[in-house]
């Protein structure tokens, strides 16, 4: 079965291979495995690829560009409207010669999807990677999507984030990983290793844009430090914020005390997960962050913000919550895991615990279950696929 992904996430090619977000693209050489081709109708740049982006591994995916159009402006909402016939017709071409079709949402590509796809008779699924309840902040795109997502029109599955009451039957919770069954084990080992310092190593990973609060962190942290505590804060990602950031953490004289490390490849964040104490999530607005269910797995004591799914993850006593914005609250929370960090291990065996259930292997085997039971067809995996991309 050929299927085709619909998604706006920028795509770059190097050295002849395709790369894309990181997340984004160990997911799609999950759905490689699925199925005997995959086409990605996406935006595609002859650009460097950027720090977070990866390789696809797997050698069964080809593109077919579509224009990257949207934007807040004004000329940018005229230019897509502009460029809107010529989206629908590429679009239409390729659900027209596919077999499945497989929407990822919000985006403009994925709105045109929603609304296209219900036309061909093709096997079909979505995915919402936003926070399925909404925010108040959010474009009213997303809004329209989620409308149809969940309407008559749609009428097939769609995954999201979490457990939401009162949703169609086709709406059905779901969840993603980017850590393998060896991730996983190398998370119980760094759980179980004593931590050779004695300053209290805080990490933040994801994109550095203004909804994940990164500036109310490091305010945070030099509150902390003021009342004497040796905090330490590695900042993991690249984005729109970064300067800005770099400049905040000059003016709270946090030079010396907070890392800035760009965009990194997934290995390399697993080594700064194993060497850190604490992972701060704070944002405005979460789907299901894959940075906590990491920091989880490795057991540092998480702290995340009251959105989106984050309560979900870390209730129990497997983790922390605050209000996205609140830097005395989260200042108290880092303060009084620098003065009684032993008072936490129980909260980092718990959380440990409860991550190791989510694998990409565990994915992958949940994505196949889903497309059979929903579409009615047997999907066999391609095992010739399977060690290169869990490898990467």
């Amino acid at each position: 079965m050929k299927l085709l992904v619909v998604s706006h996430v920028p795509h770059y090619t190097q050295a002849g291979r395709l790369h894309a977000y990181g997340p984004y693209a160990r997911e799609i050489d999950l759905w490689a495995q699925i199925f005997d081709h995959v086409q990605i109708a996406s935006p595609l740049s002859k650009e460097a690829p950027p720090g977070y982006c990866l390789p696809l591994s797997a050698n069964n995916i080809s593109m077919i560009p579509q224009l990257e159009l949207g934007g807040e402006s004004w000329a940018a909402k005229l230019r897509l409207i502009a460029g809107a016939p010529l989206m629908i017709a590429s679009l239409s071409w390729a659900m027209f010669r596919a077999e499945a079709i497989h929407v990822r949402c919000p985006g403009n590509l994925g709105l045109l999807g929603v609304l296209l796809a219900p036309l061909f008779r093709r096997p079909r699924v979505a995915k919402y990677a936003a926070q399925w309840s909404g925010t108040v902040s959010e474009p009213f795109s997303y809004r329209l999507q989620r409308r149809i997502l969940g309407s008559w029109w749609w009428r097939a599955p769609v995954t999201v984030y979490g457990h939401w009451p009162n949703q169609p039957a086709h709406v059905i919770p779901f969840f993603t990983s980017l850590l393998s069954q060896e991730h996983l084990e190398r998370g119980r080992r760094a759980l179980n290793e004593a931590r050779p310092h004695d300053d209290l190593r805080v990490l933040f990973t994801g994109r550095l844009s203004k909804s994940k609060n990164v500036d109310i962190l490091l305010q945070a942290v030099a509150c902390a430090r003021a009342k004497g505590h040796d905090i330490k804060c590695r900042i993991i990602g690249e984005g729109p914020e970064q300067s800005g950031l770099e400049a905040l953490t000059e003016q709270l004289q946090l030079r010396e005390h907070v890392e800035f490390t760009g965009g990194l490849e997934f290995e390399s964040v697993l080594k700064f997960l194993g060497d850190a104490d604490v992972l701060v999530l704070a944002s405005e607005t979460e789907g299901w962050p894959k940075s906590v269910a990491e920091g989880m797995a490795f057991g540092l004591v998480c702290i995340g913000s009251n959105r989106g799914l984050v309560p979900e993850m870390l209730a129990d006593g497997r983790g922390l919550l605050v209000e996205p914005g609140d830097i005395a609250a989260l200042t108290e929370r880092l303060v009084d895991i620098a003065n009684a960090p032993e008072a936490y291990h129980s909260m980092r065996v718990k959380a440990a615990h409860w991550a190791q259930q989510f694998s990409i292997e565990k994915l992958r085997d949940a994505v196949r279950s889903l497309l059979e039971q929903q579409w009615r067809v047997s999907l066999r995996p391609r095992e010739d696929l399977i060690d290169t991309v869990i490898d990467g």
